[in-house]
């Protein structure tokens, strides 16, 4: 009995392979699709020549041009809903009147109790990011950045052990600080944050949460959406109010961010002199 012929099943092989190849140089910096494309298809010619010849019995002309339609086709809807996600952070209120870098996520870095507490995206300090600034999407405050590669940065998440944001409770005006709901005394449910008020005040459900801002505006400037308050603590021994917060960017489903690269005040503010009483 003739050896069955293989060579297609080595073909299949390469080009995952390949694919998984050029997917990877395209996430990590490389230049657009339109050259991660013609890189493939300058390595996978041969291979599919060699297939092809001797008994015939490789993919046809017809076939590989139905690859090649159907695999531009994703190309195409992939770009469209980038190019989608990208118009909604154009016209989010954070990047509003702000300098910023877009970037997409291309790795998921440690999960905690709460979910995933950092992210990779891919861009780095050669596209002007630099550690410690803030990180949004269409929605909100994502995290912010604590280190960077030439072409990729860590961005630690909303909702990390080790991230503590402060905070404005509008419309009551009421000060706190936001962090992990999943640690402390009062544990929050899955994917909730913790706000801890700083001060007496009234918290309502469905209160918006956002930053402070700090010196320089840094890391995260004034105004950033944080998130919205689920639920308020009834503790009378309390002596400050807390409160449940859902986040306001989903950080389980990140795709395109904005990387805040605004620069610091420089120029010394004027005094100002009260009107006279």
């Amino acid at each position: 009995m003739p050896r069955p012929d293989t060579r297609p099943r080595r073909f299949a092989t390469a080009l995952v392979a390949l694919t998984v190849v050029a997917a990877g140089l395209d996430l990590a910096g490389a230049p657009g699709p339109g050259a991660v494309r013609a890189a493939g298809g300058a390595v996978l010619g041969p291979l599919e020549r060699l297939v092809s010849r001797g008994t015939g019995s490789g993919p046809s002309a017809a076939a590989r041009d139905s690859v090649r339609t159907a695999t531009d086709a994703d190309l195409d809807r992939a770009h469209g809903l980038e190019a989608a996600a990208y118009a909604r952070l154009l016209a989010a209120p954070e990047t509003r009147s702000r300098r910023f870098v877009a970037a997409r996520v291309v790795a998921v870095g440690r999960v905690g109790a709460g979910g995933p507490e950092r992210v990779t995206i891919d861009a780095g300090s050669r596209d002007g990011v630099r550690a410690d600034v803030a990180v949004v999407d269409a929605d909100g405050l994502v995290g912010r950045v604590v280190s960077v590669s030439p072409w990729t940065a860590d961005v630690l998440l909303l909702g990390a052990a080790d991230l503590t944001v402060s905070v404005r409770v509008s419309p009551s005006g009421v000060l706190g600080s936001v962090g992990s709901g999943a640690q402390g005394s009062r544990r929050r449910p899955a994917g909730q944050l913790d706000l801890s008020a700083v001060q007496r005040g009234r918290l309502t459900r469905g209160d918006a949460v956002t930053t402070l801002g700090g010196l320089d505006g840094g890391p995260f400037p004034r105004g950033l959406r944080v998130g919205t308050v689920a639920g308020v603590d009834t503790d009378p021994a309390q002596l400050v109010p807390g409160a449940s917060v859902t986040p306001a960017a989903d950080l389980a489903a990140l795709d395109v961010v904005g990387v805040l690269v605004g620069s610091p005040r420089t120029t010394p503010r004027t005094p100002a002199t009260g009107a006279a009483g």
